[in-house]
């Protein structure tokens, strides 16, 4: 009796709260309340992920010689991937892959509603994945760690739509914030990748979460960086040309990288109904690729701080411990280039075999091996003013994420911010802005975006477009129609007119299916004529719509429609063709204008 009367008390009082803070606290000074809170569950979720993945890999890989290769390299990833997809099938029973674009569509689509079971899942699922070396990264995992809280903590507390959008920005700007410590990256990642507009409105709840997880990022781990960088040597003008050249071939590389991915994930999408076959695909790719280039296990952080920190040749050289390369020097240039090479396969098999873990780490990997690459290539063959290899690997890093997620600033500040290389701003913009010059020519959207931008899904900074996004076919469907039978006489249609608040009557079969309508307007010489009643069916008198308008088109499409018929209201029939009800200009344009003045409003 005792458990049912506190299970019975529970939900009151947590009614009771909500009533006292709609009467004594405002919705925008809540909403800073809330932003304060997701700031601190995403740094603890990033922590914690961090932990697992550092003392479980410690546990696997503490007993390896650096000094030749590893057989448990061919074991390890194929656990993982087979560990990861028992606790999706089994125990999350969700899809919980593409972090990110899941956050997309649940802004473009779901309102920003993200499932309960996401504050913890995918943090479980990444763990285990990158630890047993899934060669994909936590932060996608941490960023819908961080949105899904902020989307559960507005739903909790029964925020409208507008608020829980902005809650799920501000959980994915304290993720990016806490993981790095890069409140500024976090702001502008929000703003570029997320699309939230930035309003004042917006724009100090997002600085409290990113500022709140970053202070409790600190005080969790200390003021060690994520990534080692010291200044090789101050940047020179003479370098804009060789500057430009690298953001352009870091753009290239974000093409590839991007391409690549998406032409492995059909493939493995083709196995989609074959668990076993897609963890025997991915198993076999990934621990080949790693027994071959141990530098693709994990996130690859380890192989990043080499480049970064080296000063000799011999610094350098450690990148090749634990391979088949191990002291053969002369073939750096080649292990680093079949890295680049194979990174994004590895990323695929990972995702594609059933582990979990996202693309923004792989970007900073292979965007440091490709600057490097670049500098070391361009002074072997004296290709001009010599390029300091260290300062141009942590150049490629903010070129190759400005090209895949075509995010130029998240670039630039977070590379600045995670090194503490400010004093590159001026390569770093140069470079994330010519990488990003270079993809959008073959790319119009990031690899977060793609998949949503095909399906009309994806949510953009254009006011009209993304209203016509947020804005759903089905909820301006008008159903209460009066239909009328192919074979009714004319009289009869009329006393069915008398029933209808619209001057259009659909005819229906006794299928059900839609096969025309009958427009009153166009019978005004013949329907008040009684001696005509019996003398005129409904199918002569009926005609086909100027447009129909299917039950899964997007609202950009059905406004196209009416523009292009200048119809009234349309149709709207499902997949077998039978009519669903009748959408109408002017609700759609009533309800069109109230989601412009709520984007609107501060």
């Amino acid at each position: 009796m005792a458990n049912d009367t506190t299970l019975d008390l529970q939900p009151t009082l947590l009614e009771r709260l909500i009533d006292w803070r709609e009467q004594h606290v405002t919705d925008r000074q809540f909403t800073l309340v809330l932003a304060f809170f997701v700031g601190l569950f995403a740094a603890i979720a990033a922590f914690v992920l961090h932990w697992l993945i550092g003392q479980i890999q410690q546990l696997l890989t503490s007993g390896f010689h650096s000094e030749s290769f590893n057989w448990l390299y061919l074991v390890f990833p194929v656990i993982g991937i087979f560990l990861t997809s028992l606790f999706v099938r089994y125990i999350v029973k969700d899809d919980i892959s593409h972090g990110i674009t899941r956050i997309l569509y649940a802004i473009s689509s779901k309102r920003s509603r993200l499932k309960g079971h996401n504050c913890w899942s995918s943090v479980l699922a990444s763990a285990i994945t990158i630890s047993f070396g899934g060669s994909v990264g936590a932060e996608a995992p941490i960023v819908l760690t961080g949105s899904a809280i902020g989307s559960n903590l507005g739903k909790l507390f029964k925020m409208d739509n507008r608020v829980l959008m902005l809650l799920v920005g501000c959980g994915a700007a304290a993720a990016i914030a806490g993981i790095y410590k890069a409140p500024i990256a976090g702001l502008v990642f929000t703003l570029e990748v997320l699309m939230i507009d930035l309003t004042m409105a917006s724009l100090l709840p997002i600085l409290i979460s990113c500022i709140t997880a970053t202070c409790f990022t600190y005080l969790f781990v200390g003021g060690k960086s994520l990534l080692n960088f010291q200044l090789d040597s101050a940047w020179l003008v003479e370098r804009v040309p060789a500057s430009i050249l690298l953001g352009i071939f870091c753009g290239l590389i974000a093409l590839y990288f991007i391409r690549t991915m998406s032409a492995c994930e059909s493939i493995f999408g083709r196995l989609r109904n074959h668990p076993l076959g897609k963890l025997v695909l991915g198993g076999i790719v990934l621990s080949t690729l790693i027994f071959l280039f141990p530098s693709l296990y994990g996130e690859g952080y380890t192989g990043v701080n080499i480049l970064l920190g080296g000063k000799t040749e011999a610094d350098w050289d450690a990148i090749l411990n634990n391979s088949l390369f191990y002291g053969h020097s002369q073939l750096l240039i080649v292990y680093i280039a079949l890295v680049l090479f194979t990174k994004v396969f590895a990323t695929s098999a990972t995702n594609g075999g059933g582990g979990c873990g996202g693309t923004f780490a792989p970007s900073l990997f292979i965007g440091a091996f490709g600057g490097f690459l670049f500098a070391r290539v361009w002074n072997m063959y004296e290709l001009g003013i010599y390029l300091p290899e260290k300062n141009f690997t942590l150049l490629g890093m903010a070129g190759v994420m400005s090209g895949v997620m075509h995010a130029p600033l998240t670039g630039i500040f977070l590379i600045a911010e995670i090194t503490g290389g400010y004093q590159l701003f001026i390569p770093l913009m140069i470079v994330s802005v010519a990488a990003y010059l270079t993809i959008i020519i073959f790319e119009p959207h990031s690899i977060y975006g793609m998949r949503l931008a095909r399906e009309g899904k994806l949510i953009t900074h254009h006011t009209d477009r993304a209203v016509l996004t947020l804005m759903s076919l089905d909820s301006v469907i008008d159903k209460s129609y009066t239909s009328v039978d192919p074979d009714m006489e004319l009289g009869q249609l009329v006393h069915a007119l008398s029933r209808s608040h619209s001057g259009i009557l659909p005819v229906i079969d006794t299928g059900g299916n839609f096969l025309g309508e009958v427009d009153i307007t166009k019978l005004r010489h013949i329907v008040f004529r009684i001696e005509l009643y019996h003398h005129f069916k409904v199918k002569q008198l009926m005609s086909k719509p100027e447009a129909v308008l299917g039950v899964n088109e997007t609202m950009d499409r059905v406004m196209q429609r009416f523009d292009k018929s200048d119809a009234s209201q349309l149709p709207v029939l499902d997949v077998d063709g039978r009519l669903m009800g009748y959408v109408t200009r002017t609700h759609i344009y009533k309800q069109y204008r109230k989601m412009v003045a709520d984007m609107s409003a501060e």
